[in-house]
């Protein structure tokens, strides 16, 4: 499968932003998918996580309740909504999927990757 991610952009803080993620190639169906940031000098980490597994979601601390990650089979697409943004929030963003449906919430698991997408969120 192919990933393509896009959505991204530059918002004040407190607002809010959709990225997209559009799977080519291949369709989505069987796939968990979620969304990984990575700023400047930090490593990659999950803000989003799905399984098709089950259809749990997880989100850690830093992003819970103010992301919402969320999948349209028939339009093969992953949206994470992303509201109450902060600067913290400045990243490029990834989207990725797998379908072994173990080790859901880490980078290490998946095996296909979207090509990223810059959000910045400042005043």
């Amino acid at each position: 499968v192919l990933l393509q991610a896009y959505g991204g952009g530059f918002v004040q803080p407190g607002g809010s932003l959709r990225l997209s993620c559009t799977a080519s190639r291949s369709t989505l169906n069987g796939y968990s998918v979620a969304w990984f940031r990575q700023a400047p000098g930090k490593e990659r980490e999950g803000v989003a996580c799905l399984s098709d597994t089950d259809g749990t979601k997880y989100y850690p601390h830093s992003v819970k309740g103010r992301f919402t990650i969320s999948r349209d089979n028939t339009k093969n697409t992953v949206y994470l909504q992303m509201n109450n943004l902060k600067p913290g929030d400045t990243a490029v963003y990834y989207c990725a999927g797998q379908l072994t449906g173990t080790d859901t919430t880490s980078v290490s698991g998946y095996n296909y990757w979207g090509q990223g997408t810059q959000v910045t969120v400042s005043s």
